[in-house]
């Protein structure tokens, strides 16, 4: 899985889950909508807690919660 703060990126991930085909995952997080401080907790809790089949071809928005 890869963290983006790119829309591009984010774009690229949605057109791959709309032709079916495999990626690792993205977590996104827009750059106006969540700070630093969230993105290393939230990042972290998902390595703490994720596997990376668990985000194998999905997209994850920050913040989670």
């Amino acid at each position: 899985m890869i963290f983006s703060q790119d829309s591009d990126f984010l774009a690229e991930a949605n057109l791959r889950q709309r032709q079916g085909l495999a990626f690792a995952g993205v977590i996104y997080g827009h750059q106006l909508a969540v700070t630093i401080g969230q993105c290393i907790r939230d990042l972290e809790m998902i390595a703490k807690v994720g596997e990376p089949d668990d985000l194998a071809g999905r997209v994850e928005f920050l913040p989670l919660c």
